[in-house]
């Protein structure tokens, strides 16, 4: 999987609003290790986690080329 240079949110990939499938392709991380991670940081972290989630999903741009359902 190719690396991107900029952060992108992966609408095709996505669960919720395709941040994790974004950070997946650009760390070239698999898909599963960014979700698991998030779920686990999550619930063991203070609620800054979820926060830095939305604030990432409303700032960062739709994947060129990848169209949302």
């Amino acid at each position: 999987m190719s690396r991107s240079a900029k952060l992108y949110l992966d609408k095709r990939n996505a669960k919720l609003l395709g941040v994790c499938a974004g950070l997946a392709d650009y760390t070239g991380i698999e898909l599963i290790w960014i979700r698991v991670a998030a779920i686990a940081v999550t619930l063991l972290g203070s609620g800054l986690p979820l926060l830095a989630y939305i604030i990432i999903a409303a700032l960062a741009d739709a994947k060129p080329g990848a169209y949302a359902e």
